[in-house]
């Protein structure tokens, strides 16, 4: 018998299977395209519109000066998250169930990265202005200013999107060259380009191994660093229920428990349009959730630990800032986000709702919807009501501010749905190492 979660085919059914999802799209796909362009026109429409009256038409406004834009970006920045660690890290660790999700985990990776670095040129009102970030000589005597943590996400963001993009490529080059050999017309020719030459050799196959490993030693750091960058744009400052040193951990383990939800959000449907049942299994599902469940319990202990370094520090307008979360005119995004990131993913202590694939799709859902008012409440809030109450104010969500954060999702879906017809979505390699043949002595 084979193991529980055991990938029995053998290697001609793993290339029929997996090179059968870049045959042309059915209506569902066309259709989720088609939504996922509806919601880049929204988004599109709605920053045309703040670019051309300004940035007071978005709920930005004193005191609430980074609104649901930073919230954004810090959503998209943890959402990439995961598939570094499940592309990079678990490969040095050598776990096998990573080895049918890391593909979709590395898209979205890219595709993440891609979507949250719009957010700070959007936020800046004048977007044309965004090289102004970069520390290059020029005409006008400008230097950014290497004390800011805002130029460290710049160094941060760029520099996980070029390794994410390399290892992401150099992953895909055997895949290509498999579809290459299949295909016919113009994707023969697009294949032929992007598999770089490759054959199989022995040769080839060395110098790949080498490569993929070094990226993966070198994307493995990015894993703790970028988001801990991230968290210092606040826990460098002085608001009340920022200054903390808590926040990197609490961020990296938020990102990674963000990451991995939306990587289940896709994958679920993803298995059953490409009827891809035999590679993702219920025992890969698994394993996900109690990473998830692990990484839900650090986030708990991070917001309970918030409310006691509050109480214990003695310092009033933290004890405030405390009490206004859950008890203030925002109080729901704050229960909302105890609900999602902490109640909810309690079910997955029970095996029979961790191999529940529709349990499982809703979870990684709530837990996404959970983890954006985790961000809400800690920009938002903090700044409703920093130090003195003259300068306390309500924020006020717009159209404008939905429009572009609705218009990011599509951006990402939107990217996600053409790789996934254009380049194997599973990795056919990677695959073809941990089947177990069928008939074979175990």
């Amino acid at each position: 018998m084979p193991a529980y979660g055991a990938i029995t085919v053998d290697y001609k059914t793993v290339n029929d299977d997996i090179l059968a999802t870049l045959e042309p799209p059915k209506i569902g796909w066309y259709l989720g395209f088609a939504l996922a362009l509806c919601l880049v026109a929204i988004g599109a429409y709605s920053w045309i519109y703040q670019v051309m009256n300004g940035l007071g038409v978005a709920g930005i406004s004193h005191p609430v000066m980074w609104g649901v834009y930073i919230t954004d970006f810090v959503f998209w920045v943890g959402i990439a998250h995961s598939g570094t660690l499940i592309s990079a890290v678990l490969y040095l660790f050598r776990a096998k169930w990573r080895v049918p999700i890391y593909r979709i985990a590395e898209a979205m990776t890219v595709f993440a990265v891609m979507t949250a670095g719009l957010f700070p040129i959007i936020h800046l009102g004048r977007p044309w202005n965004f090289y102004w970030l970069l520390p290059y000589p020029n005409q006008r005597y400008l230097w950014v200013n290497f004390k800011s943590p805002l130029l460290w996400d710049v160094f941060a963001v760029s520099t996980y999107l070029t390794i994410s993009v390399l290892f992401f490529i150099t992953g895909l080059i055997p895949d290509i060259a498999a579809a290459r050999d299949k295909a016919t017309g113009p994707r023969k020719l697009l294949y032929s380009i992007t598999s770089l030459g490759w054959r199989g050799t022995g040769r080839q196959w060395r110098h790949y191994v080498a490569a993929y490993g070094f990226f993966a030693a070198l994307a493995t750091p990015l894993v703790l660093s970028v988001h801990s960058v991230v968290s210092w744009d606040f826990a460098m400052s002085n608001v009340p229920g920022w200054h903390t040193t808590i926040f990197p951990p609490y961020f990296v383990a938020g990102a990674i428990f963000s990451g991995l939800a939306m990587v289940i959000t896709i994958t679920i449907p993803m298995r059953k349009a490409f009827k891809l049942e035999k590679y993702l299994t219920l025992w890969h599902y698994e394993k996900m959730c109690q990473l998830i469940l692990f990484t839900s319990g650090i986030v708990t202990y991070a917001y309970s630990i918030e409310f006691f370094i509050a109480w214990y520090s003695n310092n009033i307008f933290e004890r405030y800032q405390f009490w206004f979360r859950p008890f203030g005119y925002m109080k729901f995004a704050f229960w909302m986000m105890v609900f999602c990131n902490c109640i909810a993913p309690l079910t997955l202590w029970w095996k029979k709702w961790r191999t529940n694939l529709t349990w499982l799709f809703i979870l990684s859902i709530i837990i996404n919807i959970g983890m954006w008012f985790e961000r809400f409440n800690i920009i938002l809030q903090s700044l409703t009501v920093e130090y003195i109450p003259y300068a306390w104010g309500p924020y006020t969500l717009s159209w404008i501010d939905l429009g572009i954060t609705v218009g990011s999702f599509g951006w990402f879906f939107m990217w996600l749905l053409m790789f996934i017809k254009i380049f194997p979505s599973v990795s056919l390699t990677e695959v073809k190492e941990v089947v177990e043949l069928p008939g074979a002595a175990h």
